[in-house]
């Protein structure tokens, strides 16, 4: 296993999987994995935040490695430094899989390896994923992709259940929880990154939506119907669909639900109110269809959310 570290390489993004894939034994109690540290050439010393990492080995080291892994970078460079690129997909048209952690999934993404399939990263920089390359379903809601030979991760601690993820489908379940245990990590959690996600709304900056988008925050309680919005845009429900898809890329309907889990994720964090009360405050309707939107939103029920986040006071 190589995993390459660039200049201004994330500590924590560089250390998950080289300390998880090294806890890993089999059952004789033999190492699961040789892993190797790499960079552009032997010897490199990195910035890596607060400090330097030297590392012993050049992008030779994916010549034979099974798993290739990108670790993030504070500020991804485009184009990748020389080498890198050509180094990691010949590792991929070898028969290697190749996986990012976090900000990993730029550099993974500049390969071209990503194109077409499905990818993630932390949640503040799925949106520049997705307009810096257009030819990927960047999802920001889940913890990481799994593509087969090409995997992402979200940020910080979710490249850690990648990682366990990559075990568990290597070596099985047993090696996979001891590694879990040893890292005091759950095996499994619940959820995607979405029930972390801080969604600003957007900035006042002249966009032709914002006075429409600001009316919808406001009134996100009322029943609206798409014919409602278009009327109090004075715009045909076609054009109303046409410039969401441009300005938010969803439709109308879909933005609005997402204000009303974001409005009810804030009451059920700082609010004691019963779930079916908050359900009918933000405008969501039956409890069932509110639970049942929520978890496809946010990937945890109501209930689950509120242990986890609830204001301790």
């Amino acid at each position: 296993m190589a995993v390459l570290a660039l200049e201004g390489v994330v500590p924590s993004d560089l250390s998950n999987p080289v300390d998880t894939f090294s806890w890993a034994r089999l059952p004789d109690g033999s190492p699961a994995y040789r892993v190797r540290v790499c960079g552009t050439a032997p010897g490199a010393e990195i910035a890596a935040g607060p400090f330097t990492v030297r590392v012993a080995h050049g992008l030779e080291a994916l010549a034979d490695a099974d798993t290739v892994i990108l670790s993030g970078v504070d500020d991804p460079p485009d184009p990748l430094p020389p080498g890198v690129r050509d180094a990691v997909r010949a590792a991929y048209d070898r028969g290697a899989r190749v996986a990012s952690i976090c900000t990993g999934a730029f550099l993974l993404a500049a390969t071209g390896l990503l194109d077409g399939q499905r990818a993630t990263t932390h949640w503040m920089g799925t949106a520049l994923l997705a307009a810096r390359y257009p030819a990927i379903t960047v999802d920001p809601d889940v913890l990481y992709v799994d593509n087969g030979r090409t995997l992402t991760s979200a940020g910080a601690s979710a490249g850690l259940d990648l990682c366990l993820h990559m075990i568990r489908g290597d070596h099985g379940a047993a090696v996979a929880a001891n590694v879990a245990r040893a890292a005091v990590s759950p095996l499994e959690r619940d959820g995607g990154q979405a029930q972390f996600i801080n969604h600003e709304p957007p900035a006042p900056d002249g966009s032709s939506l914002e006075p429409l988008l600001a009316w919808l925050r406001e009134n996100a309680h009322r029943d609206l119907t798409l014919a409602a919005i278009a009327g109090h845009a004075a715009l045909s429900v076609r054009t109303l669909n046409r410039r969401f898809r441009e300005q938010t890329g969803t439709t109308p309907m879909r933005w609005l639900h997402r204000v009303r889990i974001r409005h009810a994720q804030a009451l059920l964090e700082t609010t004691d109110r019963p779930v079916e009360r908050i359900a009918v405050d933000v405008g969501c309707g039956s409890p069932t269809s509110f639970r049942d939107g929520f978890t496809r939103v946010v990937g945890v029920s109501p209930r689950a959310y509120r242990r986890a986040f609830r204001a301790k006071v």
